[in-house]
């Protein structure tokens, strides 16, 4: 099990990859006495507390396996610890994962970062403060009106002073409270820092609220700011090309627009992502049956490489029992379409569910 000693010696090993930038500009003593204080003592800041990528030889990494099905870890190791935390994605890559997954949304300010939830509530420790206690909203999010803290009304900084915990009560607590919310930069250089060729799978999340609650002074989308990320980092190339095998990329989207703009801004390769058979598209409204139509299938596979269906639009599960398979990845796979389960995730029970 990855320790907090260890995820702590991880972590200064990393930090001392900046140390001679740092130094020329006068700023180290001042930065790691803040680093430890931040760590340890619980103190927060809005800076970036991971470095961003070495400049390493992809040459010299194992490079990704192509011969199997891929290994996905879904917001990283969590089922052991806290969700879309650098502990949870340091515990994946130590596990074997062949790419990293997480949800990308943006802090009020524009910076990128990696939550699940457009609210705060669940998964930290936000509603502790009583400084944030008039952040509580309502907004309409997917045609359903919810109340809570949302990402964005807050800055990253006020982000970054914000601790998480695990998401189910049933999972080891034993790490809440000791990690905090990363960017969108600090995931990629976790992937590029590994020892072997790790690729990342970030979804763009709920892009449509994104872009009705945070504007950028350049009049620029979400999308743009999300793809200028991964252009900034090397990531290009279509799928299985030489630039793809060095930095492995899957961008995945519930929203079919965002999919269709982003295919403008990069040949990366696209992953759709279907809910269940009740829930509409997003941003188009179309249902579940209109896009995994055959003729929608067609449409869409012009502009992505795969699907992402939900585990019962594959498997039906009625009073706990198995039915017949639907005929979903069969029609995709006519359609020369990928199809990539969602996750797989651990229940109270001790069981696994793909979901």
């Amino acid at each position: 099990m990855l320790k907090v000693k260890s995820l702590i010696k991880e972590v200064r090993k990393r930090e001392r990859g900046k140390r001679s930038a740092m130094a020329s500009s006068g700023w180290y003593i001042i930065s790691t006495i803040l680093f430890f204080q931040l760590l340890l003592v619980g103190v927060r800041g809005a800076r970036s507390y991971y470095p961003l990528p070495r400049k390493l030889n992809v040459n010299k990494k194992q490079p990704l396996q192509t011969s199997r099905p891929y290994n996905i870890a879904h917001r990283g190791s969590n089922g052991e610890i806290p969700e879309e935390t650098t502990a949870a994605y340091l515990r994946a890559i130590e596990e074997g994962a062949d790419f990293i997954e997480t949800d990308i949304l943006s802090s009020k300010d524009g910076v990128l970062i990696c939550f699940h939830d457009v609210i705060l509530d669940d998964t930290t420790d936000v509603a502790n403060y009583t400084k944030f206690a008039n952040r509580k909203r309502t907004y309409e999010v997917q045609g359903f009106n919810i109340t809570g803290y949302f990402v964005v009304d807050f800055t990253l900084e006020e982000l970054k002073s914000l601790r998480v915990k695990q998401r189910y009560p049933f999972r080891d607590q034993q790490y809440n409270w000791k990690f905090s919310i990363i960017t969108f930069e600090e995931f990629i250089s976790l992937g590029l820092d590994a020892n072997r060729t790790v690729g990342i799978y970030p979804e763009i999340k709920n892009p449509v609220f994104i872009n009705q609650h945070v504007k950028w002074a350049d009049g620029k989308r979400f999308e743009d700011k999300f793809v200028e990320t991964l252009k900034k980092y090397g990531y290009k190339g279509s799928y299985m090309s030489q630039d793809w095998l060095d930095k492995p990329l899957f961008i995945q989207s519930f929203a079919p627009t965002s999919l269709i703009y982003i295919s403008n801004l990069t040949d990366s390769p696209k992953i759709l992502l279907i809910d269940g058979v009740t829930m509409p598209t997003q941003d188009t409204n179309q249902s579940y049956w209109e896009i995994t139509s055959d003729s929608y299938l067609q449409f869409i596979r012009n502009y992505v490489v795969g699907i992402g269906p939900w585990k019962d639009t594959i498997v039906p599960v009625v009073n706990n029992y198995l039915k017949p398979p639907s005929d979903l990845v069969a029609r995709a796979h006519a359609h020369k379409l990928q199809v990539s389960l969602i996750a797989m995730r651990s229940l109270e029970n001790g069981t696994i569910s793909i979901s």
